[in-house]
């Protein structure tokens, strides 16, 4: 019993023996794959660990899935999109993880496409946006203005260039969703444009 439909089956009928062998049979690969995307082996530890534990708990509808390996990477992929949104909301987790990009993307030979690509799609979200919303991100993000400066250079009240900011912010950030960038990942960008 080793190809993925026996053991499905198996596991699906409550076999801890059979689930045991899928896990073994996929959590090397699974692995290898989650820490290109968390970059931390915990992390991408405790994620194989809550793909296999809702598996096991959804068991009984195991023999509905055709291809468990796709099913798999699909239910890994969510899970490290969570530990990157929640991270994109954490200041201590944001850091860790763009430290952690950072030093990855820096010995990898892709480093400078990738980091073109992901500077392109910000160019184009940023192309997107009103003149005065354009006016006002490129003040703050180019020139390292603080809200006051700018609402002083432009003669516009403090409240004003705040919330122009935050609607700037929220729809670059619809954008880059749109075009599959998790925002986490885009630090690295913003840290070094």
């Amino acid at each position: 019993m080793d190809n993925d439909f026996d053991l499905l089956y198996e596991t699906s009928l409550g076999s801890e023996a059979a689930f045991k062998m899928l896990f073994e049979k996929h959590k090397d690969k699974l692995f290898n794959y989650l820490i290109k995307v968390t970059k931390y082996k915990e992390v991408s530890e405790e994620i194989i660990a809550d793909v296999f534990l809702k598996i096991w708990m959804g068991k009984e509808l195991l023999t509905d899935v055709k291809n468990f390996e796709a099913f798999l990477y699909v239910v890994a992929k969510n899970k490290a999109l969570d530990f990157l949104r929640i991270a994109s909301r954490t200041e201590k987790l944001q850091k860790m993880v763009s430290r952690k990009i950072y030093e990855e993307q820096e010995s990898g030979a892709d480093y400078k496409i990738i980091e073109r690509e992901y500077q392109v799609i910000l160019e184009n979200a940023i192309e997107q946006l009103s003149p005065k919303r354009k006016q006002i991100f490129k003040l703050s993000r180019d020139h390292g203005m603080t809200h006051e400066q700018i609402a002083h250079h432009l003669n516009l009240s403090r409240n004003t260039v705040r919330n122009t900011m935050a609607e700037t912010l929220k729809t670059i950030r619809v954008f880059l969703q749109k075009n599959d960038i998790v925002p986490s990942v885009l630090l690295v960008v913003f840290v070094s444009s």
